[in-house]
């Protein structure tokens, strides 16, 4: 217990872990270890799922090490059973992206100051750990920015239109849903855009400012909205703009919200995640990555049309692996999923869970690259939000 405490002072002391170092973890934690503003039981058992694996009992802190290893997961402890029905779904085809008019119209209200000037106070907290007070905090600020955009963009006729709500976890940190209702029947269609809130330091005691990850998506998805509000966005189909609590904790806050969706037989369309939107490495060139492994392989094809059609950097093809990000709750629900990212994985930022995730950390960190990825995120909202079966 006391290599642990001394552990912490001396990290917090440095203000940082790197990215890619071990959990330096030597004794047993007793099990009312406690850190100020936390609410975390490190030696409480969750349900984990591994690729390829049976599902294993093991504690938070194991959890801790096993993300600390580079090892990705899903908590299903709350979720056993998302994607029974998964094999009832059938299998969706997508339209050839023709609404170019109205995208394009949309584009050109697209600005960096909002992304700016929100991130800037999203990335200010000390973390956004979902089992955290900051982490609270954070969800709490997210949810009044998205009243207040609301409140300020859009007409007021649709105003009557949208509805904000926060989906409740155990935890404290709730996720976030903001619909524009469609005029189609409600069973008809839903098309959902989303990122996850919270952060994360590889020792989630530390600092995570998460400025990338994923704060990054985040503003990158509430900047999409604003516009399209502005804009008396009107869609057929029902858009959803998703903001996940515990992706970080193994997917905990979309796999809740899937199941929901799951459980209620929710026709949802498609779904698009944004996870880290605004890194270009030093000596490469901006690029869109589509991830290819455990996506709906139509959905991203309708992806890579997009990119074409409307932004103006290339995509390139690249893989992130098993339960990476919220898409694999939705796929794993059997509904299409999507997921971009700012770059190859190989390329991505190596900021990510420590303390150096900001954005003055390097001039790699874009807010013009972000920019690009509100454009697809538009794109995705009009072309699918707007599409009938008879298009």
């Amino acid at each position: 217990m006391k290599s642990i405490l001394a552990f912490v002072s001396l990290a917090c002391a440095v203000a940082a872990i790197p990215a890619q170092s071990p959990l330096l973890v030597n004794e047993p934690i007793d099990a009312d270890f406690h850190v100020d503003g936390f609410d975390i039981d490190l030696s409480s058992r969750r349900l984990v799922q591994m690729e390829g694996q049976p599902p294993v009992w093991m504690t938070e802190l194991d959890k801790i090490e096993t993300k600390a290893q580079g090892l990705k997961f899903f908590d299903i402890t709350d979720a056993p059973d998302l994607g029974s029905s998964a094999r009832l779904r059938v299998q969706q085809s997508f339209p050839t992206p023709n609404a170019t008019e109205q995208v394009k119209g949309v584009l050109k209200t697209l600005s960096t100051d909002g992304p700016i000037e929100n991130l800037e106070k999203f990335s200010s907290f000390r973390t956004r750990y979902y089992r955290s007070d900051t982490g609270r905090q954070s969800q709490q600020w997210l949810a009044s920015k998205i009243s207040k955009i609301t409140e300020a963009s859009a007409p007021e006729s649709l105003q009557n239109l949208i509805t904000q709500t926060e989906f409740s976890h155990s935890w404290g940190q709730n996720s976030i849903i903001v619909r524009i209702n469609g005029s189609a029947p409600v069973d008809e269609g839903i098309v959902i855009i989303s990122a996850h809130q919270d952060s994360t330091n590889m020792w989630p005691f530390l600092p995570a400012p998460g400025a990338d990850d994923d704060g990054s998506g985040t503003v990158t998805i509430l900047e999409a909205y604003r516009a399209l509000i502005t804009s008396d966005f009107r869609p057929v189909q029902h858009v959803e703009f998703h903001w996940y609590s515990a992706e970080e904790g193994g997917l905990l806050g979309s796999q809740a919200v899937a199941k929901d969706y799951e459980a209620r037989s929710a026709n949802v369309i498609a779904q698009s995640q944004f996870d880290m939107t605004a890194w270009v490495k030093r000596g490469t060139k901006e690029e869109v990555g589509i991830i290819t492994d455990y996506v709906d392989s139509g959905l991203t094809d309708f992806n890579k049309k997009l990119v074409d059609s409307y932004l103006e950097i290339p995509y390139v093809e690249t893989k992130c692996g098993y339960a990476c990000s919220d898409h694999a709750s939705w796929g794993k629900a059997g509904y299409p999923s999507s997921f971009t990212i700012e770059s190859t994985f190989e390329n991505s930022n190596k900021n990510i869970h420590s303390a150096n995730d900001r954005i003055d950390v390097s001039d790699e960190f874009s807010f013009t690259h972000m920019l690009e990825f509100s454009k697809l995120a538009v794109a995705f909202a009009i072309e699918l939000g707007g599409w009938t079966k008879s298009d």
